[in-house]
Parts: C-alpha cells; sequence; structure tokens
C-alpha cells in the first residue's frame, strides 16, 4: 500500500536516452524538491555501474536490484522527483507498483522521444549494456516493446521535440500544480486548472486529428497564437477562426459563416475543434462541434474566469436568437477543459470580477467554504490588476475556480440535459437572462446574474423561504466583490415576458430557483404576480 502523503510528487519514465534524469533534476530544482534516479541508486548502493552489475551478475540481478529500490523509493521519497531506467516498467512488480502510486493520485510522466533523435542518441552511446551489438536496431526493438507500457501507465505525456530540457522541466512543474476535476456522466472529461495547461492540448487530441479548427476572439489573439503554436508543433493543421468578441459572436450568422469554412478546408468527422476565449467563444466552438456531421471532437480553453467556473464546463453549447439568449443549442460534453491560470493576467479588471459573479453563485447553492473565502479575499478579488503574484493566482483563484467547477460538476454530472439538479445551478439567472437581452448584451452576464441573484433571494422571503437577514448577506457579499446588485432598467411587464420564455419555464407556468436557506436551493413554481413585483420592486434602486 503506497500512503499519499509519502510517495514522490512524479515518476519519470522513457526511453533509454530520452533525458529522463536532466528532466527531473530541473524540475526539482524548480519546484524545490528532492531528486533521486533509480540507476544512480543502484550505483551508490552496489558500489559499482549498471554496466559492470549487467556484466558481472547478469540483467536478472539487476532487475531485482531495480525492482527493490522502485518499490522504496515509491513508499517513501514524500514530495520528490524520481525518474527510472528505461526498461523498469516492464518488470512486473514495478508495473503494478506504478499503478499503484497512479490510484493513489501520483504523476507517472512519460517522457516521449522522437525515434529518429532516440536512434541517433543511441548510436552515441557507449554505457547502456542493452543497446551494445547494434546500438540503433537495438534502440528501435526496445522503443516497439515498452512504448504502450509507457503510454498505459502515464498520466502526463511530455514529447522532446522542438523544445528545450528546460522549457520541458518548466511544462512538467506546471502540470505538477495543476488541479483536476472530474466530470463524469455517460461521456466523462477532466477540468485542469493550472498554470500552463493549454500544453496538453495534444494529450486531449489525440494522434488520429489532422485538422483543428480554432475557434477565438480578437482580444484573445495573445492567447490564441500561443494556442495555434502548440497546435502546430503537434502536427495539426491549424484553421483560424476569428469570430466577434461577447454575445456578437453567438448568432446563426457567425454558425453559418464557420460551417461553410469547415466544408471549404474539408473537415471530416475524425477533426477536431477547440473553443479558445470567453464563455461566448466556447459556447460558440462548443455548438459547431455538436453540429458539425453531427459531432466532432473538442476541447475548451477558457481564457476568462467567467468561461473557467461556468461556461466551457457542463456540455452546454448554444447560440442567441433576437428573442432571446441561448434559445438554439444543444448537450454537447468537451473532451476536456483547459483552464491556463496565466491567461488571467490579461483580463481587465470589469470582466475578471464579473467571473465572481458565478463563483458566488455556487456558495450560495451549495459550498459555503467558497463564500467564506470571498469573504476574507473580497478586497484583493475586487482590486485585481493581473499583476497579483503566481503565489495568489496559484492559491487564492485557483482554489475558486476548482471548488466553483466542482460544485458544477456534481451537478451536470448526474443531470446532463437539465431536466432536474442542474437547474439549480440557474440561480439568479432568470431575470439576469432577462437584463441582459434589455440592456442589448452591454451589461456582462456575471453583473446580470449578480442583480438575478438578490431578485431571487427577495423573492425567496417574500415567500416565506428566506429571512431579511439572508437577503442582506447576499447584498453585502456581492457588492464587496465589485458586482451590481440593482437595476432600473426595463420595466415589469417587459421582464415578465423575457422570463416566460426562461428554459426552465413550464407552458405558460413560470419556474424558478430559490434558495430555502443558504446552500438549499429549491425549485419555486408559478410565484404570485404580487410577489414577482414585490422582488421587481426591491431590486429598482442601490441599497
Amino acid at each position: 500500500m503506497i500512503e499519499s502523503s509519502s510517495m514522490p510528487k512524479a515518476v519519470v519514465i522513457g526511453m533509454p536516452g530520452a533525458g529522463k534524469t536532466r528532466l527531473g533534476r530541473e524540475t526539482a530544482a524548480l519546484i524545490k524538491a528532492p531528486f533521486r534516479d533509480t540507476d544512480q541508486c543502484i550505483e551508490e548502493e552496489a558500489g559499482r555501474s549498471v554496466s559492470e552489475i549487467f556484466d558481472t551478475q547478469g540483467e536478472q540481478t539487476f532487475r531485482d536490484m531495480e525492482t527493490r529500490a522502485v518499490l522504496d523509493l515509491l513508499k517513501d521519497f514524500p514530495g520528490g522527483i524520481l525518474s527510472l531506467g528505461g526498461g523498469a516498467p516492464m518488470s512486473t512488480g514495478v508495473f503494478q507498483a506504478l499503478q499503484d502510486y497512479r490510484r493513489a493520485g501520483g504523476a507517472v510522466v512519460y517522457l516521449q522521444i522522437d525515434p529518429e533523435e532516440g536512434v541517433s542518441r543511441a548510436a552515441r552511446s557507449d554505457h547502456r549494456p542493452l543497446l551494445r551489438g547494434g546500438a540503433s536496431e537495438r534502440w528501435m526493438a526496445l522503443y516497439r516493446e515498452r512504448r504502450s507500457v509507457y503510454q498505459e501507465l502515464a498520466t502526463i505525456t511530455l514529447k522532446s521535440r522542438n523544445t528545450t530540457p528546460r522549457a520541458l522541466a518548466r511544462r512538467l512543474a506546471d502540470a505538477l500544480t495543476e488541479r483536476v476535476v472530474h466530470v463524469s456522466g455517460p461521456d466523462p472529461y477532466d477540468v485542469r486548472i493550472g498554470a500552463g495547461v493549454t500544453g496538453r492540448l495534444h494529450e486531449l487530441l489525440g494522434d488520429q486529428t489532422m485538422r483543428v479548427a480554432l475557434i477565438h476572439t480578437q482580444p484573445v489573439q495573445r492567447h490564441s497564437d500561443h494556442a495555434r503554436a502548440l497546435l502546430r508543433q503537434a502536427g495539426y493543421q491549424v484553421v483560424d477562426l476569428t469570430i466577434p468578441d461577447a454575445e456578437a459572436g453567438k448568432t446563426i450568422q457567425v454558425s453559418q459563416g464557420i460551417w461553410e469554412r469547415l466544408a471549404t478546408e474539408g473537415f471530416t468527422r475524425s477533426d477536431a475543434v477547440v473553443g479558445l476565449g470567453g464563455g461566448a467563444a466556447t459556447d460558440q466552438a462548443g455548438f459547431i462541434a455538436a453540429t458539425w456531421m453531427r459531432g466532432v471532437r473538442y476541447v475548451n480553453c477558457p481564457t476568462s474566469l467567467l468561461a473557467m467556473v461556468d461556461a466551457s464546463t457542463g456540455g452546454k453549447t448554444g447560440i442567441n436568437l433576437e428573442q432571446g439568449k441561448n434559445l438554439v443549442g444543444s448537450f454537447y460534453t468537451p473532451a476536456g477543459v483547459l483552464a491556463d491560470l496565466r491567461t488571467l493576467r490579461t483580463l481587465p479588471n470589469e470582466i475578471f470580477v464579473e467571473g465572481l459573479g458565478e463563483v458566488a453563485k455556487s456558495g450560495f447553492i451549495m459550498d459555503g467554504g467558497i463564500l467564506r473565502e470571498l469573504e476574507e479575499r473580497a478586497e484583493s478579488l475586487r482590486a485585481f490588476d493581473g499583476r497579483e503574484s503566481d503565489q495568489w493566482l496559484g492559491t487564492v483563484v485557483q482554489e475558486l475556480i476548482e471548488r466553483t467547477v466542482e460544485v458544477k460538476a456534481r451537478h451536470v454530472s448526474v443531470d446532463l440535459k437539465e431536466s432536474g439538479l442542474r437547474e439549480f445551478l440557474n440561480y439568479g439567472h432568470t431575470l439576469g437572462h432577462a437584463i441582459e437581452k434589455i440592456e442589448h448584451f452591454t451589461w456582462r452576464h456575471g453583473q446580470a446574474v449578480s442583480v438575478g441573484m438578490v431578485f431571487a433571494a427577495e423573492l425567496a422571503r417574500i415567500t416565506g423561504h428566506l429571512d431579511q437577514e439572508a437577503v442582506d448577506y447576499h447584498r453585502r457579499l456581492l457588492s464587496s466583490l465589485g458586482l451590481r446588485t440593482w437595476w432600473n432598467g426595463g420595466d415589469f411587464d417587459q421582464v415578465l415576458a423575457l422570463m416566460h420564455r426562461d428554459k426552465k419555464a413550464r407552458g405558460n407556468k413560470l419556474r424558478f430557483i430559490i434558495l430555502d436557506g443558504l446552500g438549499k436551493p429549491t425549485h419555486l413554481d408559478d410565484p404570485p404576480v404580487s410577489a414577482l413585483k414585490e422582488a421587481f420592486q426591491a431590486i429598482r434602486e442601490e441599497g
């Protein structure tokens, strides 16, 4: 049994000459962790080189020594980086131990070297006993034998081609600090949250994909340039598709233009879509992926806080009509979501702050820990300007994103198509969507939802579900984060008509999500018009 508190942070595997020792040592230096190499451990214990052990005692003796060394270090090398010899995973005992290590949450890193480069390095090697007598041919034979084992064990795969050892170490260091939220259901996938996770695009798209449609907006050009470079480096043909920013990018006209471009480029069902940007961009990308040839693989790369905690996860895809928001769409899950914290540094304050509206919503409906964190960090969150330290992003913001995504994952995993439990995620959205429509989408989504949550809290108070203290808490917390709690636009009849078009409505009956206490969402069906009017009036003026 491997205890997670005493095991290594990562184990590096791969072919001889791939650079495992250097990768492990440089990564350990970056994250200030101890480093060990099993070949070196064996040599220190035996007082002779690996080649000498092979020559004097035979390969089996070496493998027995290697297995003992690996098993000991997997059980007692807390937080370290461990590099294994190329053949270690082929031993039954090591293979099973690495499987146990994975199940305990350990990271098995496959450093994948291009065969041409591997053969070239093998030809220059004179100290590897298994490569004697035709190093190039022996290396290729071992590669064919071991590759599938490496791939089966790996939780992280790094390709050494066209990159430097230092850059690889930086990518691995980033990967080891990322957090993962698993979204279960009929088509499970992971949401990865951390600095540099965009580098995992190739892992999610796979080797069978030839063409990738990169759908993004102009304001995130810097990030789309980075993603495009990664995709091309991985060997994909990239079709670059820039769409209008925000809700203007979610129209049937924009969709039509993308479909026509994909047809011209010869996109097939084995090709893929990457959506990069805010929530509108990932919504449109998902809709395109769901509808092109009845469904192709897609990956979301959200670049805003709002998109990371809401739009990119859950499998909702859609576009707007003149009559309302998100009226046309489908439920279609991504292959994965890559929430790269580095993209947040380029966000204007108002866009970061609006994302806090969806974070607070998850706290109100389920996770009181989110609310406490928001209370404690309100001042620094409200003042976000992109110059915050890596530690602040990697602790405060990363944890808020992780906890918010976990709330969403728990709801969508059991109710993908929003037939029941998932509707609770729409807390504040019924009025919020109406505000967005009436204001011609000049209001940010998170700001509109913030007002919508105050409206829902007032409605819950009027109908006897919440007390005044809970309503006041809504206003106080949301205001402290820089979010709106009142709105003077539109009139009641106009708002009522739009709320009847809400997706939760049933026939002529309205349905609202309200709270029956903090963390206790419930449905409120067809409340009296008088209650709606009173709640509406309560959000008509500040304070």
